[in-house]
This record gives C-alpha cells, structure tokens and sequence, in this order.
C-alpha cells in the first residue's frame, strides 16, 4: 500500500511540475498594464500580440526570430482589469495567455510573424495546447487594425484550402485592445530556469521542433 501511494503522489508531482500553471516558489501578483521597455524605441519598433498556449513557451520562440527586438508575456483578450496568474489559472478572467511582440518592419513583417504563430502550436485544439488546458490556452491571433484582420483571414483561409492541418483551425480572430504585463517572474522564463521540468520536457522541445521547420527566420542564421 506504502509503494502505490508513494508511486500516486509522485506522479501527481510530475504532473504538476510538468504544468504551466506551476511557477517557481516566493511569487507575487502585481501585473499592470505593459508600456514600452525602455530599451525600445515605439517610433522603431511595431507590435503585434499572439496566444498560443504557455507564454514561456511562445516568448522563446519569437525571440529566437530576426527582426524581433523584445517579447512581453502577459495577459490579453478578456474583461478583468489588471489580472493576476493566480486569476488567470481559474480560466474565470476572459483572458489568455499572450505575448506582445516588438518587431523592426525593415527586418520581418506581420505575414511573417503569423507564420510563426501557425507553425509552432496546434491551432485545431480548443482551449487546450500540450499538457495544458483551459481557456487561458486558447489560440488567438490579435490585429491592431483592418490590415493585419485581413492578413490573418486570408491566411487561415490559405491554410484550410490547402488541408494543411487535418481538423478545423479553431484560432479566435480578436481586435487588440489592452494588453496586461504578467508577474516579473514570467518574464524570460524559459532562458532564466532551463532546468525547470515543464521548460525541459515541453518548453525546450517545442523551440527545437519549430527552429527546425523555420531555420531561415531564425536570428542564429543571419
């Protein structure tokens, strides 16, 4: 009996830690909204905002693409105002997890950016990506004005045409309207904790598969 509920809480440890949902220990809550990191220039730089599960995960990826100066993980797509992780975890807030990219359009454009998003998640699961489920893991793609709506609608279009996944795309197509800094914890997480169980068994694994059907937008081959 001592072996099988040790073999059950070790188990429900590894579940747990192979979860977005953990974060490292000593957190605390204090989001606002994001405004512009002071090492970028707004009169330089455009933005463009994704969800596409985990935002450790998504952050990593975008920065890993030329043309892309700083990533921001936060908070956007729902109604509550200022939330925190320990709100958007009850999948109560409206909220996804999502990213605010800061790009140079001298070096990579929005279609560009769009493509990363489409070829590093799994756009036909709904509110669920890998392990992690819930609508704060839902798929989003955001547009700042009718151009990028349109870009994003003849893409997903495209994609469906030619059967390029095997179920329905289920991506939310969302105007941007405010966006939410996570917790500073957040910020960079994949780089700063490469030993953390959920980084080394789904975050790292997802970067590698998409640098390898993407190796000519990647910062490392230019």
């Amino acid at each position: 009996m001592k072996t099988l509920i040790t073999y059950y809480f070790a188990g429900l440890i590894y579940l747990l830690m192979s979860s977005c949902q953990i974060a490292p220990p000593k957190m605390i809550d204090n989001p606002t909204p994001v405004g512009t990191p002071n090492s970028i220039d707004p009169q330089e730089y455009k933005t463009a905002y994704f969800a596409s599960g985990c935002f450790w995960c998504v952050e990593a990826i975008y920065e890993s693409v030329y043309g892309v100066a700083e990533v921001i993980s936060g908070y956007a797509g729902g109604t509550t105002v200022n939330p925190n992780y320990q709100q958007i975890g009850t999948g109560r807030t409206g909220h996804a997890e999502t990213v605010e990219v800061y790009y140079d359009p001298s070096k990579v454009d929005f279609k560009t950016l769009l493509s990363v998003f489409f070829n590093s998640h799994d756009p036909t699961t709904k509110n669920r990506q890998g392990p992690d489920s819930g609508t704060q893991y839902r798929s989003i793609a955001f547009y700042t004005d009718e151009l990028e709506k349109k870009i994003i609608e003849d893409y997903i279009a495209k994609l469906t045409r030619d059967r390029v996944f095997d179920k329905p795309i289920v991506t939310e197509i969302k105007p941007h309207t405010v966006f939410y800094k996570a917790e500073e914890y957040h910020q960079d997480f994949e780089n700063l904790n490469p030993l953390h169980p959920y980084v080394r068994q789904i975050s790292i694994p997802r970067l590698n598969r998409f640098k390898e059907t993407s190796p000519e937008i990647l910062k490392e081959q230019k």
